[in-house]
């Protein structure tokens, strides 16, 4: 088994506010480890951010990791502080954003193959 760290993230997100944008799917035959996800407020406002995981080996089941977080101006939140999350393959993360294409993020992971 192979182990590989790697760095996922989108500068701005979603495409539409209310519409979750995907992160991160897990590919076919690995499993990852999400190690640290940061979420940073480009907008000139406050937004409130989401993030969901969707468990595909559970009929799609959704959890919220974090919802409607306030990000002020210019700051950032880190979702993960210390935690880690397991995902199978087909798992997915979602980001939402209160304003479109107002939050940047950064995933590290480390997928395991």
């Amino acid at each position: 088994m192979a182990n590989t760290f790697k760095l996922k993230n989108n500068a701005v997100m979603p495409s539409t506010a209310g519409s979750p944008d995907t992160l991160y799917t897990v590919p076919s035959s690995t499993t990852t480890v999400v190690i640290g996800l940061t979420l940073a407020n480009v907008h000139t406002a406050q937004v409130t951010a989401s993030v969901t995981v969707i468990d595909s080996s559970n009929s799609n089941e959704t959890s919220h990791v974090i919802k409607d977080a306030p990000i002020p101006v210019g700051s950032s939140i880190e979702i993960m502080s210390g935690n880690k999350i397991i995902l199978e393959a087909s798992d997915i993360i979602k980001v939402d954003c209160s304003v479109a294409d107002k939050v940047s993020a950064t995933l590290s992971i480390m997928e395991i193959t």
